[in-house]
């Protein structure tokens, strides 16, 4: 049997979480890990390869094989177990972080870490090694994880933790779903005594004192986030929004059973009560060029020049991309582009990102700044340091431009001692990523990958676009 007489009805067109990246695959559901296995073993006898994907909210091509297999794992989705008394849950690998919170807010737990939406998986969230808002405070989400277990291409099925199979622990998580696929993974999750958080909102005008806000509030707070207007420039470039919350202390909130209850929890579908949220992305539309943005990120700063202190659910604080539904067809074709950089480079860098972006004439549509700390594990996207994400509408007039634009880049980030994150940026090369992983972090990975994965089943366009094949 060859690729070219699998079944039709599993060929369809697959595309990342920005609409900018397409390609045509064979798309399965397992239900369990005997059709995992089946799989892997009818991938081997037909030479093809499989890619593992969860909801894919990626902006690159992490869950794409063009002419391969696609493995969507949002279907084994099962909580298998929750303690309220200690705060360990475990789940299969399409368990949401969405399932995650509404599992364990009721009891006074929350997720130690998410990110800015809560349809991601736990196998996507793994397999990236996903940060939130505290980064600086609570790492990655790997360093809650207490111990998982994952399926081989080889067929077998191993327990890894950081003290058990400890090599593959901190190499799988991070790894892409490269060497192995996730079948159950068990989380500590973080203590509550609220379903709020006391939020401190206030203006940065520029990026030194933007960056120096987001340092300063570090370990003042629980969680920071700044919003960057990337289409100001002069004494403006860099301004932004700082926004840092902390945790309500036990007794703080008059009302927790209400505050720590789903319903309560929950995004409205309406904005002013009567709005429905679903169509937004279509008004927003015709504003997504750089005048229009350049409108907006005004307005929004101009607003943001009085401080603000108010509560907030801890839904609406974190999960910002899921308040408006479809928010990113606005744009058409979306990628982003995120750096991470060292806190004594970052702001020269940045300055430069900012300036040669106005320049071409591209600027981002919006800017996210959050502080980081280092961590162990083998793709490693950390430093102590900031990050930057820059959201980009992509267009068939600027899409070499843009490339091109990027991959400068890279080089500047590469020369601040910075690093890249496999779930966002689309156009890494094998030089860059051989640049900011280095060697020594390569050859580990290949020869977990041999030991793993020896028939090299596991592939994505990702994988074959960072590493050369």
């Amino acid at each position: 049997m060859t690729t070219s007489i699998l079944p039709y009805e599993h060929l369809t067109y697959l595309e990342n979480f920005g609409h900018s990246l397409r390609a045509a695959s064979y798309l399965y559901r397992p239900a369990n890990t005997e059709e995992i296995i089946e799989l892997f073993r009818f991938a081997k006898q037909n030479g093809l390869k499989i890619t593992t994907r969860g909801a894919g909210r990626s902006y690159n091509d992490a869950g794409l094989n063009s002419s391969g297999i696609v493995m969507d794992l949002t279907g084994m989705n099962k909580i298998l177990s929750w303690d309220a008394q200690t705060g360990l849950i475990t789940g299969e690998p399409g368990v949401t972080l969405e399932q995650l919170w509404h599992t364990v807010l009721p009891g006074g737990w929350w997720p130690p870490v998410v990110s800015g939406t809560m349809t991601t998986t736990l196998g996507g969230c793994l397999g990236m090694n996903i940060h939130g808002k505290n980064n600086f405070k609570m790492g990655t989400i790997g360093e809650h994880v207490q111990e998982f277990t994952a399926l081989l291409p080889t067929g077998a099925e191993i327990t890894c933790s950081p003290t058990k199979n400890g090599d593959l622990f901190y190499a799988l998580i991070s790894g892409m779903g490269m060497l192995g696929v996730f079948t159950s993974i068990t989380l500590k999750m973080k203590k509550m005594y609220s379903g709020l958080l006391q939020v401190h909102a206030y203006p940065a005008p520029n990026l030194h004192a933007h960056l120096k806000a987001i340092e300063q509030d570090a370990p003042e707070y629980d969680y920071t986030v700044g919003w960057l207007d990337a289409t100001a420039g002069g004494s403006g470039l860099g301004r932004g929004q700082i926004h840092s919350a902390k945790y309500l202390h036990e007794g703080e909130d008059p009302e927790p059973q209400k505050t720590m209850q789903v319903g309560y929890q929950t995004l409205p579908a309406t904005m002013f009560g009567v709005f429905p949220k679903s169509i937004i992305h279509y008004f927003m539309a015709p504003f997504t060029f750089n005048l229009g943005f350049w409108m907006i990120n005004t307005a929004k700063y101009v607003a943001s020049l009085r401080d603000g202190n108010y509560p907030q659910s801890h839904a609406a604080f974190h999960f910002l991309l899921d308040y408006v539904p479809n928010w990113e067809l606005a744009f058409g074709h979306l990628i982003q582009y995120q750096s991470f950089v060292p806190k004594e480079t970052a702001e020269e860098a940045w300055k430069e990102l900012l300036t040669l972006s106005q320049k071409r004439g591209m600027p981002s549509h919006l800017g996210v700044t959050k502080r980081h700390r280092p961590d162990k594990f083998l793709f490693s996207h950390a430093v102590d340091g900031f990050s930057l994400a820059l959201d980009f509408k992509v267009t068939n007039g600027n899409r070499a431009a843009m490339y091109n634009m990027l991959q400068e880049f890279d080089k500047i980030v590469l020369q601040a001692g910075g690093r890249f994150y496999f779930a966002k940026n689309s156009e890494t090369s094998p030089e860059t990523t051989l640049k900011f992983l280095g060697a020594e972090t390569l050859a580990r990975f290949r020869a977990l990958k041999q030991r793993t994965d020896p028939n090299n089943l596991l592939e994505s366009d990702l994988y074959r676009r960072v590493f050369a094949g």
